[in-house]
């Protein structure tokens, strides 16, 4: 694996409802997403604005209404797979971009990116850099969990413009 430090500027688009909790990771904690089994809080982000509207949109001709945030990060440690799979890897990062959603929910198997992900925590690191499926930029995930010390996903909202809980969208 190749660990770095990271120090960037992120971005995600939120679904409106959800948006009062930016940086937990919940979300993905709960359904397991890429690189992270059920249980595992992971928050999703992409290093350009156009990469993050595109992983939101997916496929979909229409994109369903979403909230840009922009993160400052600030990660000691993290995996940089963004130059893909060589034999400098162990081979299960060969299957870092399966299908993980078929694997997981249509077959009942453990997607090998999940065992990807445990393998980076247990390495100590706090997320994987890795190119987006949809436009090849990059993407970040980051083990909420797993922050410590100096680590800080900051969510930029100078203005406290984002909801504070649930009850702002009634």
């Amino acid at each position: 694996m190749i660990v770095t430090p990271l120090n960037t500027v992120a971005y995600r688009v939120h679904q409106p409802k959800w948006s009062f909790a930016p940086a937990s990771g919940a979300g993905a904690g709960m359904y397991g997403g890429r690189a992270n089994r059920p249980g595992v809080n992971a928050l999703y982000l992409s290093l350009e604005l156009e990469t993050a509207l595109a992983e939101y949109q997916q496929l979909d001709a229409l994109m369903p209404p979403g909230l840009m945030v922009s993160y400052n990060v600030s990660v000691d440690a993290v995996v940089d797979f963004r130059g893909g799979y060589t034999s400098d890897w162990d081979p299960l990062w060969q299957d870092f971009y399966c299908d993980w959603r078929n694997i997981y929910f249509n077959q009942g198997i453990e997607p090998p990116s999940w065992v990807i992900g445990d393998q980076v925590l247990t390495a100590g690191a706090k997320g994987i850099l890795f190119n987006s499926a949809i436009t090849a930029r990059a993407n970040l995930v980051i083990y909420t969990d797993a922050l410590a010390g100096a680590d800080a996903v900051a969510v930029h909202d100078p203005d406290n413009a984002l909801p504070k809980n649930q009850q702002s969208w009634e």
